[in-house]
């Protein structure tokens, strides 16, 4: 039974390689060959930038003789690569697996079960680290030509950061299921984590080269202070070097608390599995109903849709963040932004408000949140369809979530860029005028691009959502309108004055706008009738 369960895992786990998930078919014969080649390369080109990392770092360590110190921190980018693309499948393998309840119902031991879905989640970690230490290992054999001792010590320390990755992605894809059942909203957390990660992602990626740089230029302090405060990181580190005792510590350390892991869910592991945790208990509570407006009843359509579905909301509502972000920063930063280009416009201060104006519609064309919004109705559009309202009615239902979520951030950054630059009084009127009608615009132009091209066929929603013409069309078509009005402005700025431009810019959207709306009211309307 064990090796039946096992083999089911395993072609879940590897289930991306054989299963089309657009079109919920199998890849057969070319299809599965380029499938698995597609992702062969994508596997090789993220192992070729790990490679040259670890170029960078093993000749000067190893010619200083601190071989130990490589291997720390390469190890720690394995781990940290591991949990990461481990952690989420064991929330959804380990955790709350759909099969859970029917395999339960099977004679299997849950010993058997719980042996299984590790096993799954440890292939996955192992297949991450693998991209980070494969790399690391081919570097150190063929530049610190090492001897047998560490040949095989680095080989096993691979395997015992692998046992390690396990009890991180184990513990931590508990929490999240824990944060999951205690958040009412779960599509909510989930964006919270994915902008934690992004953020940490650009964080690190930021002062990545100065720690590199650090770390070649002093490895003795890097050295010590890894020594004196992260000592299983420094047994790690002597252990890949081929010291047998350093390697009996780490192992003991890795195995016993793997042993500590595995006994706790081994007796809580039915508990966890069968127990719905944190779901929200509603009282009845009498109260007279109150009958809302039509238009803000299909509102909530639409708001509900967006806040229930994380990859809409990060693909097409990134900007919202961003934009509030950007205006934070500005307000702390603004002086030394001043400083900057009062230096390279100098008597040229007209530019700059123009700058602040396409900065602010560059940011607001992130926001694509009409781009699928016809196309994500999918084969339940009949439903929309039948309802007693027009189809003019519903697609401004779709304008109005875009202009909601989108013009609050947009004045806040028109706020904290005028509290920076103190412009005249035109710009402090025309820039907030150009920036909303210029989200009008992308609204309407977005809505009008799915109406055109949209795919209802869809069995995973983020083919509507990244993988569709219209959303493409609609995110660059935002960039390629700034710059070819900036292009513009470059080639008549000569002969007319920025307060001029942006006012004709302002009444070129405005009549932009009008048309797409009228069009979207009349043909728009009959195009969503008949779809």
């Amino acid at each position: 039974m064990t090796k039946a369960l096992l083999k089911k895992q395993l072609m879940e786990l590897f289930s991306f390689f054989w299963r089309d998930r657009k079109k919920n078919k199998v890849r057969t014969g070319g299809r599965l060959v380029l499938s698995v080649a597609l992702y062969l390369i994508l596997f090789l080109v993220v192992s070729v930038i790990f490679y040259v990392l670890a170029s960078a770092l093993c000749m000067p360590l190893a010619a200083a003789g601190m071989d130990w110190l490589y291997f720390a921190l390469m190890g720690l980018i394995g781990i940290a690569m591991g949990a990461f693309g481990s952690v989420f499948n064991t929330y959804a393998s380990l955790y709350q697996a759909k099969d859970n309840y029917m395999l339960m119902a099977m004679p299997v031991k849950p010993s058997q079960l719980l042996f299984v879905r590790l096993m799954g989640v440890y292939l996955m970690g192992l297949l991450y680290e693998l991209l980070v230490m494969v790399p690391t290992l081919l570097v150190y054999y063929t530049t610190a030509a090492p001897g047998a001792g560490a040949v095989i010590g680095s080989i096993l320390v691979t395997l015992l950061n692998s046992v390690f990755v396990l009890i991180i992605s184990t513990i931590l894809g508990w929490v999240v299921a824990l944060l999951s059942g205690k958040t009412r909203r779960k599509s909510l957390m989930a964006v919270a984590l994915s902008l934690a990660f992004i953020a940490a992602y650009y964080y690190i990626y930021a002062t990545a080269y100065q720690m590199l740089s650090s770390i070649i230029a002093a490895p003795g302090i890097a050295g010590s202070f890894i020594r004196r405060n992260l000592y299983p990181l420094y047994q790690m580190g002597l252990a890949a070097e081929g010291r047998i005792s350093a390697l009996l510590i780490f192992s003991a350390m890795v195995l016993g608390l793997f042993a500590v892991v595995y006994l706790i869910l081994a007796k809580s592991y039915i508990k966890i599995v069968t127990t719905s945790k944190g779901e929200v208990r509603k009282k009845y509570k009498e109260q007279a109903g109150k009958a809302g407006s039509l238009q803000n009843a299909l509102f909530r359509k639409e708001l509900r849709r967006f806040l229930n579905s994380p990859t809409y909301m990060l693909n097409c509502g990134l900007g919202i963040v961003l934009m509030v972000i950007a205006a934070v920063v500005l307000v702390i930063k603004g002086g030394s932004l001043m400083i900057m280009l009062n230096g390279i416009f100098g008597s040229g201060q007209g530019v700059i408000p123009l700058l602040a104006c396409a900065m602010i519609c560059m940011a607001a064309s992130m926001n694509d949140i009409t781009a699928p919004s016809v196309s994500l109705e999918g084969k339940t559009i009949w439903l929309l369809q039948s309802y007693p309202v027009s189809a003019w009615q519903a697609l401004a239902a779709k304008l109005r979530l875009h202009l909601t979520l989108t013009i609050v951030p947009v004045l806040l950054l028109t706020a904290a860029i005028e509290y920076v630059l103190r412009p005249d009084v035109i710009y402090m009127v025309l820039i907030p005028v150009v920036a909303v009608l210029f989200v009008l615009f992308m609204a309407a132009f977005g809505l009008t691009m799915n109406l055109l091209m949209p795919n209802l066929t869809w069995t995973d929603e983020t083919v509507p959502v990244k993988q569709s013409m219209g959303v493409m069309l609609s995110l660059f078509g935002g960039w390629v309108l700034v710059l070819a009005l900036g292009g513009i402005y470059y080639l008549v700025g000569s002969w007319i004055a920025p307060e001029l431009y942006l006012f004709c810019v302002a009444l070129l959207l405005l009549a932009g706008s009008v048309c797409l709306l009228l069009w979207l009211k009349n043909k728009g309307a009959k195009i969503f009738q008949s779809l």
